[in-house]
């Protein structure tokens, strides 16, 4: 049975920062990527950032380059994401496939998905 479970998300404040987390049960290190992805009202998913398999690569998205990080320890893939904005306001999801080398972006590549958890940056 596989599993991903998010959590950490909430309403922050414009320039505030939190770490998403994404505990997975029933995926290997040696074959599963994991992204982020974010959905906002009237929005398309958009793709956040991804990890590679044994952590080789890792992509983040042009929107939201040099405020966050993705990393995984063990079981959880963490998010962190700084100097948050209001159009980063969405419902955060992790996905997980097993895709290799790399990883994507793009949501329809993947084939696992969590329930979510809502991020709110307002003042």
């Amino acid at each position: 049975q596989r599993r991903l479970v998010e959590s950490g998300g909430g309403l922050v404040q414009p320039g505030g920062a939190l770490r998403l987390s994404c505990v997975t049960s029933g995926f290997s290190l040696d074959y599963y990527a994991f992204g982020w992805f974010r959905q906002a009202p009237g929005k398309e998913r958009e793709g956040v950032a991804c990890i590679s398999s044994s952590d080789v690569v890792t992509a983040i998205a042009d929107s939201v380059k040099g405020r966050v990080t993705i990393s995984r320890d063990k079981d959880t893939v963490y998010l962190q994401m700084n100097s948050l904005e209001p159009e980063d306001t969405a419902v955060y999801y992790c996905a997980a496939d097993n895709m290799g080398w790399g990883c994507h972006l793009q949501h329809s590549e993947y084939d696992y998905w969590g329930q979510g958890t809502q991020v709110t940056v307002s003042s």
